[in-house]
């Protein structure tokens, strides 16, 4: 295995675990909130947070290195267009990421100690930080999609 295949390898599967841990962390996020069990929820979110920090964020600092030595490796203009705007929507992605990260260790308290004073239900600041994570989600998800095209069709 050369290098440039090493990389590359990295590269993508670090691409699938960001999306893919994404976009299963919404999934079962989302699901666990519209059951409006507590105890459900708050289990979720504590995996959640787990999951955010073993997979998404090894994927998040895994990208921009391999990303970087790629460009090297294959010659590419760092400045080029279809480039700069992967950079602009990484940083879009990680712009509603990290705000995400610490609405769902709030959520997450929030959750646990409903769960704990068995209460039936969350908050009205919960629902709010629910609304935002939503909504937050959108354009890192959109963004993410938009990269994948870029790096598969490399326009000039």
């Amino acid at each position: 295995m050369t290098l440039y295949t090493l990389i590359l390898t990295l590269h993508i599967v670090s691409a699938a675990v960001l999306f893919g841990t994404g976009l299963g962390i919404a999934y079962f996020m989302f699901m666990a909130w519209r059951a409006q069990n507590v105890l459900a929820l708050a289990t979720t979110l504590r995996h959640v947070v787990i999951a955010d920090f073993l997979f998404t964020a090894v994927a998040v600092i895994a990208q921009p290195v391999t990303g970087y030595i790629l460009i090297r490796l294959v010659g590419h203009d760092p400045w080029a267009p279809w480039l700069l705007w992967s950079y602009g929507l990484y940083v879009l992605a990680g712009a509603c990421w990290l705000p995400v990260v610490v609405i769902q260790f709030r959520l997450a308290r929030l959750a646990q100690r409903a769960a704990s004073e068995g209460s039936p239900a969350l908050s009205t600041t919960a629902a709010k930080l629910m609304r935002h994570w939503f909504w937050l989600g959108w354009p890192a998800f959109l963004a993410v999609l938009a990269i994948y095209g870029l790096m598969v069709a490399k326009p000039s």
